[in-house]
């Protein structure tokens, strides 16, 4: 993965499940990573670690509903490295609910997280990349932005929103030589049913889940979409556990 070496990475939403696996291996393939999240420890202790392998990760503490903590990230990038080559929109979160339990912080929650954390990190990286006329963004959807089932509509509609948000971007960066990627995983272990806060859909939840596949699984479809050669445009990759039905 020649193409992977050297690349200025930038991951939200990276102290676990899918960002963490993205971090570890783009590390390993030698990109150099500047990675947030809202947990400053484990944050730290998985750039420290990496660090200490020989790899070159820098970490900052970030919530993706703040807009001006996604743009220092994305800042601190370009500050150590004169350039940003990639944005992998990671993080998210799923609160799943019947609508009518009304669980509107819930819902509010996933809006700003799910579509606003992404849009926050376009608005960061989208300039630079405009002026460097090269870079990617790798925005992280899910099968349920394809399909909806019962206790799914917010979250459905987040990550739909999603992977429209990104096909338009798509359209928009031509001119700037630019990539887009949108990445909707299936079932994948991740923290994302300890969001559920509705015991009965929770354990729906993690019946699908026993299903799981590693997030390495993640990992490797992001390695693929960076490693293309850059006149190749990987705009979407969906993928499941082989068993699951959903």
């Amino acid at each position: 993965m020649d193409k992977i070496k050297g690349k200025v990475v930038v991951i939200t939403g990276a102290s676990s499940g899918l960002g963490e696996a993205a971090t570890r291996l783009l590390s390993a393939k030698g990109a150099k990573l500047v990675i947030g999240a809202r947990r400053k420890e484990r944050i730290d202790a998985l750039a420290s670690e990496l660090t200490q392998a020989g790899g070159d990760v820098l970490a900052l503490v970030t919530d993706v509903t703040k807009r001006a903590e996604v743009q220092a990230l994305v800042d601190a990038a370009v500050e150590r490295h004169g350039r940003i080559d990639v944005i992998i929109n990671n993080a998210g979160l799923m609160p799943n609910s019947l609508l009518e339990r009304l669980k509107v912080d819930d819902w509010d929650q996933m809006i700003d997280v799910n579509i606003k954390g992404v849009l926050y990190g376009i608005a960061a990286a989208l300039p630079y990349m405009q002026r460097q006329k090269s870079g990617q963004f790798i925005n992280v959807a899910s099968v349920a932005g394809h399909k909806v089932r019962r206790s799914s509509a917010v979250y459905s509609g987040t990550k739909h929103a999603v992977r429209v948000i990104t096909e338009g971007l798509r359209q928009e960066v031509k001119p700037y030589n630019l990539r887009t990627t949108i990445i909707s995983p299936g079932a994948v272990a991740t923290e994302l049913p300890d969001s559920i806060t509705d015991p009965e859909v929770e354990q729906m939840a993690r019946e699908t889940y026993k299903t799981a596949i590693p997030a390495d699984s993640f990992a490797r479809a992001v390695a693929f979409a960076i490693d293309q050669p850059d006149d190749i445009d990987i705009n979407e990759i969906l993928f499941r556990p082989t068993v699951q039905e959903y």
